[in-house]
This record gives structure tokens, sequence and C-alpha cells, in this order.
């Protein structure tokens, strides 16, 4: 029965931005967990070597390259992704980007770049991907947030706000699409360990606030993220919509 409630076996999920770091990590999980996985990202080779990792373990990988914030590349992967392979019923909204930055600094374009993939792309894929969802009345949105929803760090403003947008977004989706039986939750990572975050972990002083910051006294591990992965995949959430679930080892508890 257990089994049962928290399996993913047979249901077709697209992960965006899944070329490396957490998206992978999540396409890698729902593989493993008996998903068929459509991989996006931007870089056709980086994406053919993810791919390729999976498909020789023997999992059902697929790779698409598009740019989330590009509505027309979007609406044409995801009718292709619905005749060759099926309906997706599991969408990981996980692309995004940063810079870094003095807020009075902030170059606008960088500004619109972050906001285009971290916020709008997540919107548009949802949008396109719902489609198919609404038509067959059921399906799981994920989209990933940061513990950036809740806090402001300098130099990060604008990520700030896209992943504070992003909260939004998901409760949003909760409240419009709730009724065609599809669940929107979002998963908050606080500080893990990836490409992304490399720097900072290699910076002492930085590493050192992170540890005394965070109550479990270290940064995440990737693979803590899988649980709550599968959960808000799995019938296990059936009745779980609007929530952004940190995963922030206390992060936020902590004064």
């Amino acid at each position: 029965m257990f089994n049962e409630l928290f399996s993913v076996a047979g249901k077709i999920a697209l992960v965006t931005g899944a070329s490396g770091g957490l998206g992978f990590t999540f396409a890698s999980a729902l593989c493993k967990a008996g998903a068929k996985v459509i991989l996006n990202g931007t870089n056709q080779s980086k994406l053919d070597v993810q791919v390729g990792k999976l498909a020789d373990a023997g999992y059902e990988a697929f790779g698409y390259v598009f740019d989330v914030n590009n509505s027309s590349e979007i609406r044409d992967v995801i009718e292709s992704i619905n005749s060759d392979i099926g309906t997706v019923d599991i969408l990981v909204n996980n692309a995004g980007i940063t810079v870094r930055a003095p807020l009075e600094a902030f170059a606008d374009e960088d500004w619109d770049r972050i906001i285009g993939v971290n916020l709008t792309g997540a919107y548009k894929v949802a949008k396109a991907v719902a489609h198919g969802m609404i038509e067959k009345r059921a399906g799981k949105i994920i989209n990933i947030g940061s513990v950036q929803c809740e806090l402001g760090r300098p130099s990060i403003t604008p990520y700030a706000a896209s992943k504070g947008g992003l909260k939004m977004l998901t409760k949003g989706m909760a409240v419009e699409w709730g009724k065609y039986n599809i669940q929107s939750n979002g998963i908050g990572p606080g500080y893990f360990k990836t490409d992304m975050t490399q720097r900072l972990f290699e910076d002492e002083k930085f590493n050192e606030w992170v540890c005394s910051r965070t109550p479990s006294n270290r940064w995440g591990n990737t693979d803590e993220l899988i649980g709550v992965l599968l959960f808000l995949s799995s019938r296990a959430s059936d009745y779980v919509s609007g929530q952004m679930i940190y995963v922030d080892g206390g992060l936020l508890a902590s004064v």
C-alpha cells in the first residue's frame, strides 16, 4: 500500500534546467523511481551527456532543448512530447539563474533575464503543460523555490524577488487549477552543495555563516531533496496544494 502511495512508476515527468545541479538530481530520482523523464536544457551537448548517463543505466530518459522563456519553442516541444511520449503527468519547474551585484548597480538586462527564467519561465512552461493535465483531470506541478522566497540577502535581490514571486505563482496555480485535480506545490531548498553554490561553499567566511545560521549546522546534500520530490510527485500528496515546503535544515525556523 505504502509503496503504491508514493509510486511514480509509469508516469511521464518533465524537469526543466536538468543539465546539471539540482535539476539532474531531480531527473535521476524520478527515473530511478520508475518514471519516464524528459530532461530540458539550453545546451544540446550538455543535455545529451546527462540523458546518456540515465539511458546507459537502463532508464527511460529523453532530452529536449528549449528556452523556458520562449513561448513558441515551449509550444512546439510540448506538442512533440505529447505526440512522441505522452502527456506530462509531473512538471518540475527547476530552471533558474542568478547574478550577484549591489541592487543600485544591478544591470536592467540581468534583472530581466533572472525574472524571465526563474518566474516567467515557470509560468510559461506550466501553462503549456497544464492543457494536457486539465484534459485528463490529473497532474502534479512542482516549482523549485528557495529560502529566498522568504529571506533577503545582499547582492541577490532580483533572485529573491523571482523566488518570492514563484511562491505566489504556486499558490495561484493551486487556486486556478485545483478544480482539475492538479496539485501545485513548491520545494524551497536551503543551502545545498551544487555547481551554482560551489564558490560560496569554498568561501570560508560564508561557509561558517551558513553552518552557524542553520540549526543542522551544515549544508544540505542534494539527495536530501528526493523524499519531498517523490511525495509531491505521487498520490501521497493528492490533498496538498499551494504549499512551498522548505528543506533547509531548520534555517527559516531560526532567528
